[in-house]
């Protein structure tokens, strides 16, 4: 049998909680990092107009309230960043029908309430794709000793 213990055996590696901490530090900063990316060229693909935007295209904001509105946050619990609009106040009903396209209730003219098609204009899910080849890089030496 070797003399030698498994407390010092153990010791000759690495130290699990530092190594795992500045892990857990790393994916915080990075996915930060990539949920600002995201959400500033989200953020720049939509136009501030008058005019209807092209289904496919990404959306115009009329009053620059979808702009203002996308945020991104960090998930501890689950370790990834969430990135997009936030509600106003109650159910955000406008960015899934935005993004995906669907029907939904809303009031005519007259005021007669009407079931109404939106086709889809992305605007999340192209900006995560512009910026998902940046994510390599950011991991890089992102872990230090």
């Amino acid at each position: 049998m070797i003399g030698v213990s498994f407390d010092k055996m153990k010791a000759m590696f690495f130290d699990r909680k530092a190594v795992t901490s500045r892990v857990d530090a790393a994916t915080r900063k990075v996915l930060s990092k990539f949920g600002a990316f995201v959400r500033t060229t989200a953020r720049h693909s939509i136009r501030k107009r008058k005019a209807i935007s092209q289904p496919g295209s990404p959306p115009s904001s009329h009053v620059g309230l979808l702009k203002r509105l996308i945020f991104f946050g960090y998930d501890l619990v689950r370790r990834s960043v969430v990135i997009g609009p936030t509600p106003l106040r109650g159910v955000a009903e406008a960015p899934p029908l935005l993004e995906y396209g669907g029907r939904a209730r809303r009031k005519d003219r007259k005021g007669k309430t009407v079931m109404a098609t939106y086709r889809p204009r992305q605007f999340m899910g192209p900006a995560i794709e512009k910026e998902r080849p940046k994510l390599p890089a950011l991991w890089a030496g992102s872990v230090k000793a």
